[in-house]
């Protein structure tokens, strides 16, 4: 379950420029992954689930802030950028308590773990948004590199 507790959400609402408001995001959520790592080496799985739901909405939190904004705009992809630096280090950290956990709780940080790697996919997306050529899966079904062989001669 995610959530964002009531005073997070009136610090989250006192910052006064985007930039403000993720730094306060990121400190908010490595606080509470701080918090995870104590309780699971302290053995209290219960309490350790309720902080990865704190953790998890604020990542939902500043996910939902960041994608409101225009995102061909150069401050938007700075937001993103340091988005992106930020969850590149909470990963290893998120992989460290489950290895550490029981199963039972184990399988929620998995979930988390995904979660925060496609956040960090949809920061990173922001800078490719107009510059990537995708390839046309209609052009051709043929894979790059492979040759028919003649026709009229079989193979074995």
């Amino acid at each position: 379950m995610r959530f964002v507790s009531r005073e997070e959400r009136s610090q989250l609402t006192t910052a006064k420029d985007p930039k403000d408001r993720l730094r306060t995001s990121i400190e908010l959520a490595r606080n509470r992954l701080t918090r995870l790592e104590a309780f699971t080496s302290m053995k209290k799985f219960d309490q350790a689930l309720e902080e990865l739901g704190g953790y998890l909405g604020l990542i939902d939190d500043v996910r939902a802030f960041c994608g409101s904004m225009i995102r061909d705009k150069s401050s938007t992809r700075d937001l993103y950028r340091k988005l992106d630096i930020e969850l590149r280090a909470h990963i290893p950290r998120l992989a460290v308590v489950r290895r550490t956990t029981p199963a039972a709780y184990a399988i929620h940080l998995k979930a988390a773990e995904e979660y925060v790697r496609e956040t960090r996919a949809d920061a990173l997306d922001s800078f490719y948004g107009h510059s990537v050529l995708r390839d046309d899966s209609s052009s051709g079904d043929k894979k790059p590199g492979s040759k028919e062989p003649p026709e009229g001669v079989k193979r074995p």
